[in-house]
C-alpha cells in the first residue's frame, strides 16, 4: 500500500491497524538538538484517546507511546524518530457479522475492491485509530512551531446544529469540557444535542477550527504546494473529515471584492491587514494574519439503528454494527486536526530556508 507518507523535508510515515498490535510513526526530517521525551507526546495522545467521556468510545487504551529511536539524552539526534503505540483492548469478535457485508459509510466496499481484500477487524488500515500515529508526529512538529514562536490551536465550533458565534469565543474554556468548544453555555447545548443522538441509536458531526498564530510571511508556494492547498490535503486526508475551508470561505463566493479584500496599512512600520477574509493567505502565502480554517467532520458511520446493505455477493442483508462507537468523531478529531496543520506547517517552514539567496549566504557565509 501506497500513500501512507506525508511531508517533503519533515515527514510522516504511519503503519498499523486498529486490531493488530499496535500502530506507530517514523517521523524523518527533525533537526537534531531539540528536547523530547515520551511525555511530550503524551500529552498530545491524552487528548485523542477513547474512554474520556460518555461522547467517546470505552475501548480501553492508554494510548502510551513509546519513542525506539532518534532520542539520546533527552534530545533528538537527527535521525528518524520511531514511535509505537500498542494495541491494548481489541474486540474483534464484535466485528464477526460484517466479516462478508459492507457497512454504510465505511471504506469497506472500496477497500475490497481495490485489493480484493480486507481487514474487517474495525476497518483495519481505514480506521480511525491511524490517527494516534499521525497525533504522535503532530506533537513533535508543535514543539518545533513553539521553539519558533508559532502556535497552532484547534477547538470544536459545532457539533450538529449547535455553533458558536466567533464574537463568543472564550478559549480558556476549550480544555473544560468534554467536547473541546470555546464557551461553556454552547458546550452543554451540544452535549444535550448528543444525549438526544445516543437515545436514538444515532450519532452526530460537527466542524472544527483550527487558528495557527505567529506565522512569518510568505511561507508556502505559489502553484502546487500553496500553503492553503497543502493545508486542505493534510486535513482532507483524516477519514471524517467532508469539507475544508479556510478564512471566510464558501461565504467569499456571496460576497463582493468591495467587502472581501483585505485592506493594508502599516502600524509601528510594520505592513499588515486591517481584516482577514483571505484566512491568512494569500497567492498560496502566509500574509502575516493568524492563519484561519475550518475542518467539517461527518456523523459517525457506525451506529447500532438497523441499516440496509449488501454482502459482497450483492444480497440485501439488515445490519446492526456491534462494538465501541464515538456517538460523535468531533473532539477526539479535534488534536488530529491541529497535529496535521502543525506537520504542514514545520514542513513548509523548512522548505522556504532555500526561497532566498541572501539568507542562505547570511546562514553559510557567516
Amino acid at each position: 500500500m501506497s500513500g501512507s507518507i506525508y511531508g517533503k523535508l519533515f515527514q510522516i510515515s504511519t503503519w498499523g491497524e486498529s486490531h493488530g498490535k499496535g500502530v506507530g510513526v517514523v517521523i524523518d526530517g527533525c533537526p537534531a538538538g531539540l528536547p523530547l521525551s515520551e511525555e511530550d507526546l503524551q500529552a498530545f495522545l491524552d487528548r485523542r484517546k477513547p474512554g474520556q467521556s460518555q461522547f467517546t468510545t470505552h475501548r480501553k487504551e492508554s494510548d502510551s507511546a513509546e519513542i525506539l529511536s532518534g532520542i539520546f539524552e533527552g534530545k533528538t539526534t537527527g535521525t528518524p524518530i520511531s514511535v509505537l503505540i500498542r494495541n491494548q483492548d481489541q474486540r474483534s469478535r464484535d466485528y464477526g457479522n460484517i466479516m462478508d457485508c459492507y457497512r454504510p459509510g465505511h471504506a469497506d466496499y472500496t477497500f475490497d475492491s481495490k485489493y480484493g481484500f480486507r481487514d474487517y477487524r474495525g476497518g483495519g488500515r481505514s480506521s480511525g485509530r491511524e490517527t494516534i500515529a499521525r497525533v504522535a508526529g503532530g506533537a513533535v512538529a508543535s514543539k518545533i512551531l513553539h521553539s519558533l514562536g508559532v502556535k497552532v490551536r484547534a477547538y470544536t465550533k459545532a457539533i450538529g446544529p449547535v455553533s458558536i458565534p466567533w464574537d463568543q469565543y472564550n478559549y480558556d474554556e476549550i480544555f473544560h469540557n468534554p467536547l473541546y468548544m470555546p464557551n461553556a453555555e454552547y458546550a452543554q447545548k451540544a452535549a444535550d444535542f448528543l444525549s438526544d443522538c445516543m437515545e436514538q441509536k444515532d450519532s452526530a458531526g460537527g466542524i472544527i477550527e483550527c487558528v495557527i498564530s505567529g506565522m512569518p510571511v510568505g511561507i508556502g508556494e505559489t502553484v502546487f504546494d500553496k500553503l492553503d492547498a497543502s493545508l486542505a490535503k493534510a486535513i482532507l486526508s483524516i477519514g471524517a473529515v467532508k469539507g475544508f475551508e479556510i478564512g471566510d470561505g464558501f461565504a467569499a463566493a456571496s460576497s463582493k471584492g468591495s467587502l472581501n479584500n483585505d485592506a493594508f496599512a502599516a502600524k509601528d512600520g510594520k505592513i499588515g491587514k486591517l481584516s482577514n477574509h483571505a484566512g491568512g493567505t494569500l497567492g498560496g502565502m502566509s500574509d502575516g494574519s493568524p492563519v484561519v480554517f475550518r475542518a467539517a467532520v461527518k456523523p459517525t458511520p457506525s451506529i447500532a439503528q438497523k441499516q440496509q446493505t449488501v454482502d459482497k455477493n450483492g444480497t440485501p442483508v439488515s445490519l446492526v454494527i456491534k462494538g465501541r462507537h464515538d456517538p460523535v468523531i468531533v473532539p477526539r478529531a479535534v488534536v488530529v486536526v491541529e497535529s496535521m496543520a502543525a506537520i504542514t506547517v514545520v514542513d513548509l517552514l523548512f522548505s522556504n530556508m532555500c526561497a532566498r539567496m541572501d539568507l542562505l549566504e547570511k546562514f553559510y557565509c557567516r
